[in-house]
């Protein structure tokens, strides 16, 4: 799946503008200017001036070297929003002017019963990340902390001229991370009940998924001082502190699912127990470790099951069910100038819910 430079591509290679963007140059993870250039618009691409960025927790991890792969300099953000300001000749889905995301990969093979199937986060071969992946020419990618970007139209979703761009961001990685496994494990049938296990980024969106699913959402969380915010601003039935022996007790066989987005480590059997005959736990956070008595799925026929983001097809149809059932995230808007101390705060877990840069206006 190699790209094949024309000369008619050169021109346009060296006519392009460079793209600014915020670069992490080493392991200290800071962020500065940086200038660097895209690739030329080939005839499947679209090109997108960036106007939003969502921060996620990714962004802390990559730029740090958590991983011990990151590639400096390092431009991070795969939660991104903007405008179509150029397609390729071969483009059919997008034209200029067109509101449009791009997730947390930019290209895949394109062949294999994965991708056939518009999942291509799973792609046999491996997704190309939209930030420090090596992309088929071997150049690396990067990131939404930039002005524009050029992307293969496969992985660009439309956006509703109508949902805002900035409310848009956060659904490309935060948003599909939840949906995806709540769709593919039915966890959208009214009446069932859902335990949202941590309530930053993703599980805010799991409950506003869950309640506009019509399911009966529980909060389970260690910070009591979530709960009004729980209940009142994002409209769960219950809110239980987790850490309470005596209310996760009476919670005992009383979940059809269990969504799990606590990132630190915890007491998986625990969990388990909440969950009813059949129940399905999902795991979207990444503990260090996932330990757990295999009676706890045994005696219960109980399944665990991982998730990444999503493929194209539920991507683009998530998007779609939060602009017609108008469920936005909640979101903190700032300048790339503060990028530093947002992914500060978001390590201290100081953020409702996520953060979201202004490019278009602070990116200057």
């Amino acid at each position: 799946m190699p790209y094949f430079i024309s000369l008619s591509t050169m021109s346009s290679l060296s006519a392009n503008d460079d793209c600014l963007g915020w670069a992490a140059r080493d392991v200290s993870g800071v962020l500065s200017p940086y200038n660097f250039s895209r690739r030329g618009l080939e005839s499947d691409d679209v090109s997108i001036k960036i106007t939003h960025c969502g921060v996620c927790y990714a962004d802390v991890g990559w730029t740090r070297n958590k991983r011990g792969d990151s590639k400096y300099p390092l431009v991070p953000g795969h939660e991104i929003a903007g405008i179509v300001k150029e397609v390729g000749s071969n483009v059919h889905r997008f034209k200029v002017g067109d509101h449009v995301g791009v997730g947390t990969y930019v290209n895949s093979c394109r062949d294999c019963e994965y991708c056939n199937d518009g999942q291509e986060v799973v792609c046999a071969k491996g997704c190309v990340f939209t930030f420090n992946g090596v992309d088929a020419d071997g150049s690396i990618t990067k990131g939404g902390y930039s002005s524009y970007i050029v992307v293969h139209e496969r992985y660009c979703f439309r956006i509703p001229d109508n949902y805002p761009l900035a409310s848009a961001a956060p659904l490309l990685c935060a948003g599909i991370t939840v949906y995806a496994p709540m769709v593919r494990h039915k966890m959208n049938q009214p009446g069932k009940s859902l335990g949202v296990i941590g309530l930053g980024g993703l599980g805010h969106m799991a409950v506003k998924f869950g309640k506009a699913f019509g399911l009966n959402v529980t909060v389970l969380s260690t910070s009591l001082s979530k709960k009004e915010e729980a209940l009142s601003l994002l409209g769960a039935d219950r809110f239980v502190v987790s850490s309470d022996q005596e209310q996760m007790k009476a919670l005992d066989k009383s979940f059809d699912f269990l969504i799990d987005t606590a990132s630190g480590d915890h007491p998986f059997d625990l969990y388990m127990s909440l969950l009813k005959i059949s129940g399905v736990l999902v795991l979207v956070g990444f503990p260090s470790e996932v330990k757990f008595s295999p009676a706890s799925l045994n005696m219960g026929l109980r399944t665990i099951s991982g998730s990444l983001t999503g493929g194209t097809k539920v991507t683009q149809e998530m998007i779609d069910f939060c602009a017609a059932q108008n469920i936005y995230p909640n979101i903190e808007v700032i300048p790339i100038q503060y990028a530093n101390e947002a992914l500060e705060r978001l390590i201290k877990k100081d953020v409702k819910y996520r953060f979201v840069i202004d490019i278009e206006n602070s990116l200057k």
